[in-house]
C-alpha cells in the first residue's frame, strides 16, 4: 500500500514550503493539491494557485511524487496546461502525477462564463482533453511541425512542447472516474484511477459503491485488453463521510477496508485548523510513523 496526503493551497509560501517539506520528510508517497479556482465550503477563504504552488513544492522535496487532485478541463487548455505540466514534472525530476477528471458542476465550471453542459457534453470534454494531453506530453521530435489537432472542444494548430518529458513516454495519468464511459478512459490512457466514492454516499453505502467501482475497472480494464492489476488504484479515504486521520484506529481500519478490496494507494487530506478535515498534526505525524 501506498499513501498520499492532500496540502490543500491555503497558506502564504512562506508556511506551506514547511508542510510539503514535511510531507516528504514524513516518507508520504504522494502529495496532491487541489486543482480548483475555488472549491465549496472554503470559496471565500485564501485560495492559491495549483501549478506555481507545486512548482515551488518541486523545490522543497526531493523524492514525494506530486499532483494535482484533480484537474479538469473547466478551466483549462490541453496545450498550455501540458507545457506547465511538463515544464513542472522536469523541475521536479519526473515525480509528476497527473491527476485528471472531467470537472464538476460548481463553482470552477461557470466562472468564466461557460453554459451549464449537460453530462454527456462534459464527458465528450473530458475525453477529447485526455487524449490531446496523451498526445502533447509525449516525446515531440525535432523538426516535426508540432503537435496540431482539429477537436470539438479544443485545437491545437502546430503546438510545440518542452521537447524530450522528464517522464517516459509521458507524465503518468491518474484518471478520476466513477461511471462507465470514465472508466474505459481510465482504463485505455491511465496508469492509475482514483475515485472518491459516489456523491453524498456515507458509512456503509459508501463502501459497498466503492466495492462496486472496483469491480467495474476490473471489467473496464479487461475490455481495454489490459491487466486490471496493471492499474494502480487509488482511494480517497476521506469521501464516505469520514475524515480518515481523526484517529489512528480509524486510519488503520479504512486502509485495511482499501486493501481488501485491492486499491494500491490511499489519500487523506493534511489537518486542516477548523471546518473540513480538520485534525490535529499529531495524529498525522503518529500515522505516518505506523503506516508510511
Amino acid at each position: 500500500m501506498r499513501f498520499g496526503i492532500v496540502i490543500l493551497p491555503q497558506d502564504r509560501w512562506s508556511e506551506a514550503r514547511h508542510t510539503w517539506a514535511l510531507a516528504d520528510e514524513l516518507g508520504f508517497d504522494h502529495a496532491w493539491t487541489y486543482d480548483h479556482l475555488s472549491w465549496r465550503s472554503l470559496a471565500d477563504e485564501p485560495w492559491y494557485a495549483t501549478i506555481p504552488t507545486l512548482t515551488a513544492a518541486a523545490t522543497v522535496t526531493s523524492t514525494i511524487r506530486l499532483g494535482t487532485f484533480v484537474a479538469s478541463p473547466n478551466f483549462r487548455h490541453p496545450v498550455p496546461f501540458a507545457k506547465d505540466v511538463a515544464t513542472v514534472d522536469d523541475i521536479a525530476g519526473g515525480r509528476f502525477l497527473l491527476g485528471i477528471g472531467s470537472g464538476g458542476t460548481g463553482f470552477d465550471s461557470t466562472v468564466l462564463g461557460q453554459p451549464v453542459y449537460t453530462a454527456r457534453e462534459r464527458h465528450d470534454r473530458f475525453a477529447e482533453f485526455v487524449t490531446e494531453l496523451d498526445q502533447l506530453l509525449r516525446f515531440e521530435a525535432p523538426g516535426s511541425g508540432g503537435v496540431s489537432v482539429e477537436g470539438s472542444w479544443f485545437t491545437a494548430r502546430q503546438a510545440r512542447m518542452v521537447g524530450s518529458p522528464a517522464s517516459e513516454p509521458r507524465v503518468p495519468f491518474v484518471i478520476a472516474a466513477n461511471g462507465p464511459k470514465g472508466m474505459a478512459l481510465a482504463a485505455s490512457y491511465g496508469q492509475g484511477w482514483v475515485t472518491t466514492g459516489p456523491e453524498g454516499a456515507v458509512g456503509e453505502e459508501w463502501w459497498a459503491a466503492v466495492t462496486e467501482l472496483s469491480r467495474r475497472m476490473d471489467a473496464a480494464a479487461r475490455a481495454a485488453g489490459r491487466d486490471p492489476g496493471s492499474i494502480d488504484r487509488y482511494l480517497s479515504l476521506d469521501s464516505g463521510g469520514f475524515y480518515s486521520l481523526s484517529s489512528v484506529g480509524l486510519f488503520d481500519e479504512l486502509v485495511g477496508r482499501a486493501e481488501e478490496l485491492g486499491f494500491t494507494d490511499v489519500i487523506s487530506h493534511w489537518p486542516r485548523r477548523d471546518g473540513i478535515y480538520a485534525g490535529q498534526q499529531s495524529v498525522l505525524e503518529e500515522v505516518a510513523a505506523r503506516f508510511v
